[in-house]
């Protein structure tokens, strides 16, 4: 998993049972595919990020910065949202396969970035929300990554994608 700092924003997730360097070097090519990879990278020192990782990394002009062994504080903001993913997700489905899991956590994810509020956002989600008025008529609840969870809006604010309508 790959988590901008600025938004705590999920930039790049994937699944595999058996992660490999090769594997995970892929995933960092895949997270910033235009140049646009940023300057610094805080990992822990998993052995999945072998040479390969390493050379990617350097020649994308990404600076490693590695976190002290068995100290997950270092990496507050990848440890937060792991322990969500677990309390607010996985500890409540059953997940039979990769397939499976990947669809779960794409969910998640969706509403992680627009629905679930951060204190540390001020009270907004990663991808920005505005202000709902009373006046936009009343609240409407839409169940959101499965209906493990809700999103609270204005029944005015609703976009077609939200509710689609079926002939």
């Amino acid at each position: 998993m790959i988590l901008s700092h600025d938004r705590r924003c999920p930039v790049q997730f994937a699944v595999t049972a058996n992660p490999t360097a090769e594997w995970t070097a892929r995933q960092l090519l895949q997270a910033f595919p235009w140049n646009n990879a940023s300057r610094h990278l805080l990992r822990d020192r998993d052995g999945v990020y072998g040479e390969k990782f390493c050379d990617t990394a350097k020649w994308m002009g990404i600076r490693e910065v590695l976190a002290a062994p068995r100290s997950p504080w270092q990496n507050t903001y990848v440890e937060r949202l792991i322990g969500s993913i677990r309390r607010e997700c996985l500890d409540h489905v059953v997940v039979f396969h990769e397939a499976g899991l990947r669809r779960i956590l794409k969910d998640y994810f969706e509403y992680y970035e627009r629905c679930r509020t951060h204190l540390s956002l001020e009270k907004d989600s990663p991808v920005s929300r505005s202000v709902e008025p009373p006046s936009l008529g009343p609240v409407i609840e839409i169940p959101k990554a499965g209906g493990l969870h809700r999103l609270y809006t204005r029944k005015s604010c609703l976009i077609e994608k939200d509710f689609p309508t079926y002939p």
